[in-house]
């Protein structure tokens, strides 16, 4: 598909075809992650939780030497199989 960059205000736009959009599993009004690659603008979903970070920016931020544990969450109060 071939495009034009256009001026919208003080800012510069795409148009982006339905069809391109649907293949790319992307909506009108979903965040898109913009990068750039070897010159090349790349728009992908924008992966997020509940609106705030994605999970890689989250894994990011555990530190190198932590260890997970198990909690106890008590005895069991109802039918649960533990």
């Amino acid at each position: 598909m071939v495009t034009r960059i256009q001026k919208w205000g003080n800012s510069q736009g795409l148009r982006i075809a339905r069809q391109v959009l649907d293949e790319a599993n992307i909506a009108v009004g979903d965040e898109v992650d913009v990068t750039t690659e070897d010159g090349r603008i790349l728009i992908t979903p924008a992966r997020r939780i509940r609106g705030a970070r994605s999970l890689r920016d989250l894994v990011s931020r555990i530190p190198g030497d932590f260890k997970p544990g198990e909690l106890d969450w008590g005895e069991p109060t109802g039918r649960e199989d533990w």
